[in-house]
């Protein structure tokens, strides 16, 4: 099992609209990737590690799949179309990580 993270690291001052990320963007992402991706998580920065300080990210999306080569066989045809969204709710230069999941 692999967990595809993508991360919006807070920017001071950005544009990130979370409404639209949560209903629009994930739900198009979900369904073109359909049953190769397990499950979806969507998380909204509140803060850092000491109290009044900023989250380290605005957003983050976590996606559970089987492996690296399913999520990319199910992401590649719908790259341009899910990637040219994200002008649509922001301007952060979103992070991506793919993990292994070991517990």
């Amino acid at each position: 099992m692999i967990r595809v993270s993508v991360m919006y690291p807070f920017t001071e001052g950005a544009r990130f609209d979370h409404d639209y990320y949560r209903d629009q963007h994930m739900p198009m992402f979900k369904a073109r990737l359909g049953d190769t991706c397990r499950s979806v998580q969507v998380d909204r920065g509140l803060a850092g590690p000491t109290p009044g300080s900023k989250p380290l990210y605005e957003a983050m999306c976590h996606v559970l799949c089987d492996s690296v080569e399913a999520f990319q066989a199910a992401f590649g045809p719908h790259a341009k179309e899910i990637n040219g969204d994200v002008k649509n709710y922001t301007d952060i230069r979103p992070v991506m990580q793919i993990s292994s999941v070991v517990a």
